[in-house]
């Protein structure tokens, strides 16, 4: 297989060898994330058939990460942490 070297500055080398797993070269690294992804379109539906209380129970998990988000919004507008 012909190869080719390429440079990337190391901030870059450090993100693509973070998506690295165990035993995967770099070169599989790249072709894997470079794979085109699946419009977002392809996913409507997709939650069709879940059952209503599951449903119910994403939407209170979601609901709890906004409430959570907009508290620390509101402390790091007041300066707090």
């Amino acid at each position: 297989m012909e190869t080719t070297s390429i440079a990337v500055d190391r901030e870059a080398y450090d993100l693509l060898r973070s998506q690295k797993r165990p035993g995967e070269s770099f070169s599989q690294v790249v072709k894997r994330l470079a794979k085109n992804r699946r419009p977002l379109a392809s996913f409507v539906g997709a939650w069709r058939d879940l059952p209503e209380k599951t449903l119910r129970e994403i939407q209170a998990s979601r609901k709890r990460l906004r409430d959570l988000d907009e508290q620390r919004f509101e402390r790091l507008v007041k300066g707090g942490r």
